[in-house]
C-alpha cells in the first residue's frame, strides 16, 4: 500500500479513536448528570425537615404517596427508580421518619429501608382520667388510645408492673421522653417502669420513706395537692395540712381525722367542674369519698405533677388542720388551727360565692 494511503488510514483510526473517546465521555457525563439530578440532588421541596409516617398497613405505593407532595418531581423519579429495583415492597418498616432538606432520594430509601427512626418528644400530660392520658399519648404514638385504656384497666394487665386498676396511674410520671413514634404498647410500658423507677430512685425515695409514705402514697396525695392549688408556691402548705389530719388523733378522731378533701368527691362523681361542694354530694358511696374513709383515697384522682409530688416529699411543717379558698379569689388558701377560725374563712368564701352568683 502507498505510503500516502497508510498515512491517510492511520489519520482515520486516530480520528474514529477520539470521536469514540469523546462519545463515550459524553455518556458518562449524560450518566453523571441524571444520577446527580434524579438520584443524589435534594429530593425534598421543603424548607423545613418534614416528617413521614408509615403505619402497618402501607405499601411501597402508598409511602410514595405520602412523600410525593413534600418532593420534586425528578426526587420521587429517582426514588420510585431505586423502590422497583429493591426488595422494600416485602420489608416496609413503620415509623416516623425526619425527611431533611438537602437529603436525596439515595439517602431517603436508605433511612426508610434501615428504619432509620426520628424518636418522638413525648410529654405525659397531668390529667385527670385514664381517657385523657390515653388520648394525650395516642395522638403523640401509633398507639390505639381505646386499646390503652383497655390495657389500664385491666387488673391483670397492671398487676404485671406492680399496680392495679386503681393505682396504675402512679405508673406515669409527667415529663417529657424521647420514644419512637411505632413503639410497641409493652415495651410503652416497659419504658415509662424505668423512667418511674429513675424518678424514685436514691432521694425522692428516701424522702418518701421518712414521712412513712410509699411512692404510691405520695403519688395519692399530691394528686389531691395539684387538684387544690395551681399555685406551686402553696403546695407544701397545702400537703402539710393534709400530712396533719393523717396524724392527727384525738378523743373526736381516734383513728385519724378524714382528709375531706373537695376534689375527692368532684373525682368520686366524675363532675370535675364543681364549682362548690354541698352536704348532699359528701354521702356518695366510694371509697374516694374523704369526708366519709379516713385515710388516703386507694389510689390517686389525677396524675400529679412533679411539683406536687415534690412538694408532699417537702411539706411545709406547720400547726394548721383546716384550709379554706381565700375570698379574694387569688387561687390561694387561708390556713386555720381552730374549727372557729376556720369557720369564719369558710363564711367569707361562701358570701363572696354568693356575690358572684356562683352555684
Amino acid at each position: 500500500m502507498p505510503n500516502h494511503m497508510l498515512k491517510l488510514n492511520t489519520q482515520l483510526k486516530s480520528l474514529l479513536k477520539k470521536k469514540f473517546v469523546i462519545a463515550a465521555i459524553i455518556c458518562v457525563l449524560l450518566i453523571v448528570g441524571v444520577g446527580l439530578r434524579y438520584f443524589l440532588s435534594s429530593m425534598s421541596n421543603e424548607k423545613e425537615t418534614f416528617y413521614l409516617y408509615i403505619d402497618n398497613d402501607d405499601t411501597a405505593d402508598s409511602v410514595t404517596m405520602k412523600l410525593a407532595p413534600h418532593c420534586t418531581p425528578h426526587g420521587m423519579s429517582g426514588f420510585t427508580t431505586i423502590l422497583r429495583h429493591s426488595s422494600y415492597e416485602q420489608h416496609v418498616l413503620t415509623g416516623r421518619y425526619a425527611i431533611e432538606p438537602d437529603m436525596c432520594a439515595i439517602t431517603v430509601y436508605r433511612r426508610l429501608a434501615n428504619g432509620m427512626q426520628a424518636p418522638v418528644h413525648l410529654t405525659i400530660p397531668s390529667v385527670r382520667t385514664l381517657d385523657r392520658l390515653a388520648g394525650a399519648i395516642s395522638n403523640k404514638l401509633m398507639l390505639d388510645s381505646t386499646q390503652l385504656v383497655q390495657a389500664l384497666t385491666d387488673s391483670a394487665f397492671c398487676k404485671q408492673y406492680g399496680y392495679d386498676t386503681l393505682t396504675i396511674a402512679c405508673l406515669f410520671i409527667p415529663n417529657t421522653y424521647d420514644v419512637y413514634w411505632n413503639i410497641s404498647l409493652p415495651k410503652f410500658m416497659e419504658r415509662m417502669q424505668r423512667e418511674n423507677h429513675r424518678f424514685w430512685d436514691g432521694e425522692r425515695q428516701q424522702k418518701a420513706q421518712a414521712i412513712g409514705f410509699t411512692p404510691v402514697e405520695v403519688v395519692t396525695l399530691a394528686s389531691i395537692v395539684d387538684e387544690e392549688t395551681a399555685n406551686n408556691n402553696e403546695k407544701p402548705m397545702v400537703a402539710g395540712m393534709y400530712i396533719n389530719r393523717l396524724k392527727l388523733r384525738s378523743a373526736e378522731y381516734p383513728n385519724g381525722m378524714p382528709l375531706q378533701a373537695d376534689p375527692t368527691i368532684k373525682y368520686a362523681w366524675r363532675q370535675f367542674d364543681l364549682k362548690r361542694i354541698y352536704n348532699k354530694l359528701l354521702n356518695i358511696d366510694s371509697p374516694f369519698n374523704t369526708y366519709r374513709n379516713v385515710g388516703l383515697p386507694p389510689g390517686p384522682i389525677r396524675i400529679p405533677s412533679v411539683a406536687g409530688i415534690d412538694a408532699v416529699l417537702n411539706y411545709t411543717h406547720h400547726q394548721f388542720v383546716y384550709m379554706c379558698a381565700n375570698a379574694d379569689f387569688s387561687g390561694t388558701h387561708q390556713f386555720a388551727a381552730t374549727y372557729i377560725e376556720h369557720l369564719q374563712n369558710a363564711r367569707a368564701y361562701a358570701e363572696a360565692l354568693n356575690k358572684r352568683g356562683i352555684k
